[in-house]
């Protein structure tokens, strides 16, 4: 079954790599290159699963993920953390700001479909 996914990432070769992995697993997905572009994009496409890189020009990922969390329009989206910060407590730093999730990179290919999936059906 098809789920919208919005990826928000302004490393395009991360962005390539985790766009076709979803794509090729059947998921429909958008993609925004930086903090405000994916605000925008989110409020209007609603999707099931944001990817937010935390390390952006202009509007980081935690600054992007409170405003959606704190719009009642958008506070529901399940928003995951990704980020090259992996560091003893950084997953909880991320977690007390709102974000659903944490996803380390690299990237681990053969890893992130079922990741995806136990995010999209309500797990960690």
């Amino acid at each position: 079954m098809s789920r919208k996914i919005l990826i928000i990432e302004d490393n395009l070769t991360n962005l390539a790599l985790i766009r076709d992995i979803l794509t090729f697993h059947g998921h429909e997905i958008a993609v925004a290159s930086g903090g405000q572009e994916g605000v925008s994009l989110a409020r209007e496409i609603m999707p099931e699963l944001i990817l937010m890189d935390i390390q952006m020009p202009g509007m980081d990922g935690i600054t992007a993920c409170g405003i959606l969390k704190g719009d009642p329009a958008t506070s529901r989206l399940k928003i995951i953390a990704l980020t090259s910060f992996a560091m003893e407590g950084d997953q909880d730093k991320f977690l007390k700001n709102g974000f659903d999730g944490y996803l380390s990179k690299p990237i681990n290919t053969r890893e992130l479909p079922d990741q995806i999936k136990r995010w999209l059906e309500g797990g960690e």
